[in-house]
């Protein structure tokens, strides 16, 4: 005679014995902010003597309150994360500040145009995370307050960097540009044009008003683009006389066309200086496309110091994208942990002289 082999619990024989429902049992595996202290606990306990495995293999590291997982909300395509090269680095440096914590990385791309609080919400929600990470996201973006609802530990990264609630990590972008700005200054460039990408959720594929700069909602570019003015306003370059062209989404087709836009429109220029290093290549390809050569006809700046951009001797801002991850990956170790933790971490950057500039063509 066969004997039959116990009757395993499941999730819905777990909540008939509490007396809950069976959705209050896996938010106490996937959820825990959503219920008592106590409840959890006589959840767990109770799922533990009856042998319940619970939703997955990392039950017994959710009965400690530690799912092992981090978020990283995205303000980009999921496809971004792998192709532009500032976010592999800063993907890399998360990774590198997990090691050793049995901390895995949950990407949570939100994309780049604007979402209904709803939906943010619902997307949020879906992510069984520790905490989050928040990478370079809007002002009043609906997932940075979806990420707060949770009431989960948050560590924003780059923007917005003017947040009370959360601790931030990032650099001081208006200062950070200046090095490339009076590069092209000191070279004896007087018209000089600027490429950025969006400044704001709202989608604009071409030029820059100072209206929009002025409320721009992306911080990051917008004082990158503030900061290279201010550079050029003291060398008697008048603001308004610099021309400013923004592309909503930052890929090789996008850039290589705003270059085409603003050096069709503005033949005049002489250089022209890139909010990202990726926006300064793409200016390349243009140039190469129409015979110009740089920097003998045309000078180029980046920023961020990507390896394709100094394989290319692009002289850019270098932007320490790697530590950047691994410090805002150790901040929220120390938040989940319950250890002390630096409120803001503002880190240093370098300058590549690289030889994408040279003084304007005579004649």
């Amino acid at each position: 005679m066969v004997k039959r082999s116990p009757r395993k619990t499941s999730l819905a024989s777990l909540a008939q014995v509490l007396g809950v429902s069976r959705t209050t049992v896996s938010n106490a595996y996937n959820h825990p902010e959503q219920l008592s202290e106590e409840l959890r606990a006589r959840i767990l306990e109770t799922a533990d003597r009856l042998g319940y495995p619970g939703p997955n293999p990392a039950a017994r590291s959710l009965r400690m309150r530690r799912i092992g997982s981090i978020g990283v909300l995205l303000t980009e395509h999921l496809t971004y994360a792998f192709e532009d090269m500032a976010s592999v680095d800063f993907l890399a440096g998360l990774a590198e500040a997990s090691i050793g914590t049995q901390t895995t990385l949950t990407l949570v791309p939100v994309g780049p145009s604007t979402t209904s609080p709803t939906a943010a919400l619902q997307l949020v929600n879906s992510a069984v995370v520790d905490g989050f990470v928040v990478y370079s996201v809007a002002q009043h973006d609906p997932h940075l307050e979806a990420a707060h609802r949770r009431g989960l530990p948050i560590v924003v990264c780059d923007q917005p960097a003017n947040d009370a609630r959360f601790p931030f990590v990032g650099i001081d972008d208006a200062h950070a540009i200046a090095p490339a700005a009076q590069t092209l200054i000191d070279a004896g460039h007087r018209h000089i044009g600027i490429l950025c990408i969006r400044l704001s959720p709202d989608s604009n594929n071409g030029p820059v008003t100072p209206k929009r700069l002025e409320q721009a909602q992306h911080h990051v570019q917008q004082a990158r683009v503030q900061g290279a003015l201010d550079i050029f306003s003291r060398a008697g370059i008048p603001p308004e006389s610099v021309p400013i062209i923004e592309r909503h989404i930052n890929d090789p087709e996008n850039n290589i066309d705003a270059a085409r836009e603003l050096l069709h429109t503005h033949p005049e220029l002489t250089a022209v200086l890139c909010t990202t290093d990726t926006m300064a290549l793409g200016v390349l390809e243009y140039a190469t496309s129409q015979g110009l050569s740089v920097p003998e006809d045309l000078s180029v700046t980046g920023f961020d110091g990507i390896s394709t951009a100094l394989i290319r001797n692009i002289t850019t801002v270098l932007q320490p994208n790697k530590t950047k991850g691994a410090a805002a990956g150790k901040v929220l170790h120390h938040m989940v942990e319950g250890l002390d933790y630096d409120k803001t971490t503002i880190l240093d950057v370098g300058f590549n002289t690289g030889g994408t500039v040279a003084g304007p063509k005579l004649g």
